[in-house]
């Protein structure tokens, strides 16, 4: 066994290889419970490079296992699959060529960092134990995500892991800049649909109907103050309201109104706060316009939550990599949300961010592409982490 641990250098004969593996995903995308192209080119590249791979675990997930040695320590590192709904803006050569489709998150980039730690770790097996390396479906589905669907098949009893690690990269920081939080590092989020019904009536004749367009709308400014008068200050939360839909002509009041919410927390008191006060509003102010509502409060994934050792760990093997300048820790709290929170339920860990570059756009928009530099920084950061948590 190598006495050093990976350095980004490393990677460098097999960037271009990593790049091309990366665009071909972006140019391909799949959305959530449809990464059937992604897993299958996944699963040919690594059962090449000699790992035994199992497939179709919590659907379109697939488990990639290498051994070495003789420890018996295993260590689990995730990246995700799918692509978001959203129709690609960039202008990029090998942008999107699916209508509608796009990796607006980066989940090439992951895909393609732990690929190219995948392959250097065939090359070196500079490790003494067992590494699961975990490529995860839906995770952008909001609730019933793939990080839940593999747990439900067995991920961790059929692939035993000491610890799991997973990363996200993070427009606006400097490409190659890791971040971490031990504890709570981003939020619980929950989804609210609200249909308000009314009734119907000719534009004409307002006096005769229940807008509940109008009481739609009012809705909305009150929702704003379930955080501002009933959230201690000091607590973090969110309530969005992402969606508001009624009527299809100018001349026509409608029957109903709809609208979506996303709601972020990081406690759970909060949690439950927010759902008590966000049910009651909604009902008492449409009965003051005289409609009605209902209500779908839905869960979604919880607060994701570090666990302090293996936060430290991680930060250690940055440090050791691209040194104690490209290191911010501790990180602020992200109110967006992650269903790797689950796997951290089942196990210790650490979920942590990568920069994607200073003024890029962000994540889920439909300018933003993943940072190209990170590959190698990426999948080093992986190869090294695995050596060094399997060391001899």
């Amino acid at each position: 066994m190598r006495a050093e641990f990976c350095r980004i250098g490393d990677l460098d004969d097999v960037k271009d290889e990593l790049v091309g593996i990366r665009r071909h995903i972006h140019q391909h995308p799949e959305l959530s419970y449809e990464e059937v192209d992604t897993a299958a080119l996944v699963a040919a590249r690594l059962e090449g490079w000699g790992y035994a791979v199992t497939r179709n675990i919590g659907g379109n997930g697939l488990v990639a296992t290498l051994r070495a040695g003789s420890g018996t320590r295993s260590v689990g590192v995730r990246a995700d699959m799918d692509a978001l709904p959203i129709n690609e803006m960039t202008g990029l050569p090998y942008a999107s060529e699916r209508h509608g489709k796009m990796h607006a998150c980066g989940h090439d980039g992951h895909t393609a960092m732990l690929l190219g730690a995948a392959l250097q770790l065939s090359r070196t097996r500079n490790f003494d134990g067992t590494v699961n390396l975990i490529f995860q479906p839906a995770e952008e589905a909001g609730f019933n995500s793939g990080a839940e669907q593999m747990i439900r098949d067995g991920l961790f009893e059929r692939f035993p892991c000491d610890a799991i690690f997973g990363m996200h990269n993070h427009p606006g920081v400097e490409t190659g800049t890791f971040m971490f939080r031990s504890g709570p590092f981003m939020a619980a989020c929950d989804t609210v649909k609200i249909k308000v019904i009314g009734k119907g009536s000719h534009a004409a004749r307002p006096h005769l109907s229940v807008d509940p367009l109008v009481t739609a709308s009012s809705l909305v400014m009150a929702l704003q103050t379930v955080v501002s008068r009933n959230v201690d200050p000091m607590e973090t939360a969110v309530v969005t309201v992402g969606s508001l839909h009624a009527g299809h002509a100018a001349n026509v009041i409608p029957e109903h109104a709809t609208m979506e919410l996303s709601v972020r927390s990081f406690k759970t008191e909060v949690r439950e706060l927010l759902e008590q006060r966000i049910r009651a509003l909604v009902q008492s102010h449409v009965e003051g316009y005289g409609a009605s509502a209902e209500v779908e409060y839905i869960r979604g994934y919880p607060v994701l939550v570090n666990s302090d050792a293996e936060t430290e760990f991680a930060r250690q093997i940055a440090e050791e990599l691209v040194g104690a300048d490209k290191i911010i820790a501790p990180f602020g709290p992200i109110a967006g949300s992650e269903d790797f929170a689950y796997f951290l339920q089942q196990r210790p860990g650490c979920f942590l961010r990568v920069g994607n570059g200073a003024g890029k756009p962000m994540l889920h928009n439909a300018h933003y592409d993943f940072n190209d530099d990170n590959v190698t920084v990426g999948a080093a950061y992986w190869t090294r982490l695995v050596e060094r948590f399997l060391q001899a």
